[in-house]
C-alpha cells in the first residue's frame, strides 16, 4: 500500500467515519473527525495506517483513530486497537510507540491567577532551574544506582514516593496507581539500563513540557467540583514519558518481534507493524519490558511533580499549606494493557493498544476515586489552551474506553522549523502573556501555534460523539521545554 493513497471513507455521523473492510483487513476502520479533518487526512498517510492496523491477527471490533490522528511508526498516532489473545491476538510495539507511557499529569493549587501573574517570570525561571530538560538531560535527583533501577521498573510511582518525591496519597490518582503489573527487569537490555539511570526527574525534549496554567472556564460544574477545579485557579501540567529508557526498549523489541513474525508466519502490509502473539515467548517478553518502561515513566512524572511543587514554593514564597499542591490525575497515552471488555454480549480479555490515545473510563467497574468518571487531560499547544475532560459510558461501548490525547500535529517538526524561521517566537508568546523558557529555539518552533490542530476542535469531536466531555479549559501562563 502507498503511504499517500486516498482511502475510501463512509460517513456514519458528523463526527465519525468508517473505512470499509477490503483486502486483508480483518475489521473495518473507524475515524473520529469532522468533515474538514477527514478531508485533510486524505493523502497524509494516517488513514492508510488505520487500514494497515486492521490486518493484525486477532484484532476485534475496529481499527480506531481519534481526531488528533497523524502519521506514526506503524500505527498512526491517535490510534487504538484491541486484540484477543484467545484468537491469536498480537502485541505490536508500533501500537505503543517509542516513548512508552508518555503521559500527562495535572496538579491543582490553592493559588489564583492574580497571585501568580506578577511573579510568573520568577516561577518559570525556578521551574527551568529545578527541572532538567532537553536532549540528554540528567536528573536533578541523585543518580539512581544500577541495582536501584530494577526497583523503579517494578514499583513505578511508589518507588518515587518511598524516596521522598511526593506522597502516598498521590497513588490513587494515577492510572494503574502508577504501577503496571508484570514488569520484569530481566527482559530489559543493559543499554536501556545505561540510558535510564540518569534520566529520572527529567522532561527531555520534543513536545514534552511543564506548564503553569490558569483554569479560565468551567464547562461541567459537577465534574469540576468532583475534581476540585475552580475558575481562576492555578494548575500545573507535566507532559513526559520514559525518556531514552523506553525508547531503547522499543528499539530492542522491534527487532525481536520483527524476527518473530517470520517464526509465527505473520504477514502484514507494513513491516513497522512488527508483532508477535500476546501469548508467545516474544510477546510476553515485550509486555514485561514495556511494563518496566511504563513504571519508569510514572516514577519520572512523580519525581518531576515533586520538583514542580518545590519550584512554586520557592518562587511564590508561601507555605505548603497555602500552596495546597495536589495531584488531580495522571494519564498515560502510549501503552498496551490487558483489559476486560464486553464484545457482542461476552466479556473478553483483550490487549488494548493506545498510541496517542487516552483511557477515558466511566466510573462503572473502574478503580477510580470519583462518581463522575475518569479525568482525561488533553494538552494543546503552548500558545493556546488545554482541556480537562471526563470519560463516559459510551467510550466503553465504542472505543475500548479511549479518547483523544492532544491536539495532533499538522506540520512535521522540520516543516514547523522552516515555517517559523526568523521569527521571535518567545517574544510573540510573551506579548500574549505567556512566559517561555527553553533549551533551544528550535524546540519552540517545532511546538509553536500552527504546528498543531486546534485542540478545541479535537475535544469537540469526542464530545459530540459522546466518548468524553469537557470539564474545564486551561490557558498557559508559563512553559518550560527542552
Amino acid at each position: 500500500m502507498s503511504n499517500k493513497e486516498s482511502v475510501e471513507v463512509r460517513r456514519i455521523h458528523d463526527s465519525l467515519y468508517e473505512i470499509p473492510r477490503s483486502g486483508g483487513m480483518r475489521v473495518p476502520g473507524r475515524v473520529y473527525a469532522d468533515r474538514e479533518m477527514i478531508r485533510t487526512m486524505q493523502g497524509e498517510g494516517g488513514l492508510t495506517q488505520v487500514k494497515n492496523v486492521a490486518h493484525l491477527p486477532g484484532i476485534v471490533g475496529y481499527s480506531l483513530a481519534m481526531p488528533d490522528i497523524h502519521w506514526g511508526y506503524g500505527f498512526p498516532i491517535g490510534g487504538v486497537a484491541a486484540t484477543d489473545p484467545a484468537e491469536g491476538g498480537v502485541i505490536s510495539p508500533g501500537g505503543v510507540g517509542y516513548d512508552i507511557n508518555c503521559g500527562v499529569r495535572l496538579c491543582a493549587t490553592l493559588l489564583t491567577a492574580e497571585e501568580v501573574r506578577p511573579k510568573i517570570d520568577a516561577v518559570v525561571a525556578r521551574f527551568f532551574q529545578n527541572i532538567p530538560c532537553g536532549v540528554g538531560s540528567e536528573g536533578a535527583i541523585p543518580r539512581v544506582k544500577r541495582k536501584e533501577i530494577d526497583k523503579v521498573m517494578v514499583r513505578g510511582a511508589e518507588w518515587a514516593v518511598a524516596e521522598g518525591y511526593g506522597d502516598r496519597d498521590d497513588l490513587p490518582y494515577i492510572e494503574e496507581r502508577g504501577c503496571l503489573d508484570g514488569a520484569d527487569p530481566s527482559m530489559v537490555s543493559e543499554r536501556a539500563r545505561e540510558r535510564g539511570v540518569t534520566q529520572i526527574g527529567t522532561l527531555g525534549s520534543g513536545n514534552h513540557f511543564a506548564e503553569i496554567d490558569v483554569v479560565d472556564e468551567i464547562l461541567d460544574e459537577e465534574a469540576a467540583r468532583a475534581f476540585g477545579v475552580e475558575r481562576g485557579q492555578i494548575a500545573v501540567q507535566i507532559h513526559t514519558g520514559s525518556r531514552g529508557f523506553g525508547y531503547q526498549i522499543c528499539d530492542d523489541y522491534l527487532k525481536v518481534l520483527g524476527r518473530a513474525m517470520q517464526k509465527h508466519g505473520i504477514r502484514l502490509p507494513d513491516r513497522q507493524l512488527a508483532c508477535a502473539p500476546v501469548e508467545s515467548n516474544e510477546g510476553k517478553a515485550y509486555l514485561a519490558a514495556m511494563a518496566a518502561a511504563a513504571n519508569f515513566a510514572w516514577a519520572n512524572r512523580q519525581t518531576i511533580q515533586h520538583l514542580a511543587e518545590r519550584s512554586l514554593l520557592e518562587a511564590i514564597g508561601c507555605s505548603p499549606r497555602d500552596l495546597g499542591f495536589r495531584l488531580i490525575y495522571d494519564v498515560c497515552h502510549n501503552v498496551a494493557k490487558m483489559e476486560q471488555h464486553e464484545i457482542d454480549g461476552k466479556w473478553r480479555r483483550l490487549c488494548v493498544h493506545r498510541k496517542g490515545a487516552t483511557r477515558a473510563h466511566p466510573p462503572r467497574g473502574q478503580s477510580i476515586p470519583w462518581t463522575v468518571g475518569q479525568p482525561v487531560i488533553v494538552p494543546g499547544d503552548m500558545g493556546t489552551m488545554s482541556f480537562l475532560c471526563v470519560g463516559t459510558e459510551r467510550s466503553l461501548a465504542e472505543t475500548f474506553g479511549s479518547t483523544c490525547h492532544g491536539a495532533g500535529r499538522v506540520l512535521s517538526r522540520s516543516a514547523a522549523k522552516k515555517k517559523f524561521r526568523g521569527r521571535d517566537l518567545i517574544g510573540e508568546l510573551a506579548a500574549d502573556g505567556i512566559t517561555v523558557m527553553a533549551k533551544g529555539r528550535a524546540t519552540v518552533a517545532e511546538e509553536m501555534r500552527g504546528a498543531y490542530k486546534e485542540v478545541s476542535r479535537v475535544v469537540d469531536v469526542m464530545e459530540r460523539s459522546g466518548i468524553s466531555r469537557k470539564v474545564a479549559r486551561l490557558r498557559p501562563l508559563g512553559v518550560i521545554k527542552g
